[in-house]
């Protein structure tokens, strides 16, 4: 049996990972999903990184899973505590002594265009999305209800995490799994594709579809995270 940290992205919470969660119970594993504070104006990815820990303590055999702004906190994760792997879906990755927001400003194209339209911006600098919006964007493949259900559960996003320099002194020497959402709306996957090949020497895997595959297809992503 092996433990599958859970770590979702923006807006969302550990429920997005409800259906993985139910493909990997049935295939003899554990999985636990963790809710990042992601409403704490003041949580940057060490709070964020302290929750996982917490909810990770007392496992041994863990493999660190990652979706898109996850991605910036699963490595600070695994360099403060021994994991067999991370991988990571449709990632935002961290660059030592940077922050994310000054590394989109030098790669412009690691989001895809148009991104902000349908989010709700606040005078606090939080963002949440109008649930049309999110279903168009971010869940297109998932089955209506499913959809419609995701969509519903969205929460208020603070960007802390991306303003911040990122507090991972380095990357940890963890083996680093990249997978790319082959029709996503969010992180561009042929930056991911680069990044993997530049930043690990490395194919990422690919799936088809949208930016959510834990809603659309999460027998496909278990099986990636089990290969």
């Amino acid at each position: 049996m092996t433990v599958f940290g859970l770590v979702h992205g923006a807006w969302q919470g550990a429920w997005c990972w409800d259906f993985v969660a139910a493909q990997l119970r049935g295939r003899g594993h554990e999985p636990v999903a963790v809710d990042l504070p992601i409403e704490d104006p003041a949580a940057g990815a060490d709070a964020y990184a302290q929750v996982a820990l917490a909810n990770l303590s007392g496992y041994d055999d863990v493999v660190l899973v990652g979706h898109s702004l996850g991605g910036l906190t699963v490595p600070l994760v695994a360099h403060r505590r021994p994991v067999r792997r991370m991988v990571l879906v449709a990632p935002l990755l961290p660059i030592p002594g940077s922050s994310f927001d000054q590394q989109h400003a030098a790669e412009p194209d690691i989001l895809m265009p148009g991104l902000g339209a349908g989010q709700t911006g606040y005078p606090d600098g939080s963002s949440q999305w109008q649930p049309q919006a999110a279903i168009a964007t971010l869940f297109p493949d998932a089955p209506s209800e499913v959809a419609e259900w995701a969509a519903g559960r969205l929460r208020r996003q603070h960007w802390r995490v991306s303003q911040e320099v990122t507090p991972l002194p380095a990357w940890p020497g963890t083996e680093v799994r990249l997978i790319a959402c082959a029709h996503d709306s969010v992180v561009n996957p042929d930056w991911v594709r680069r990044s993997a090949k530049v930043r690990f020497g490395a194919e990422a895997q690919v799936l088809p579809g949208d930016h959510s595959p834990f809603l659309a297809r999460p027998a496909e992503l278990v099986d990636l995270l089990l290969s």
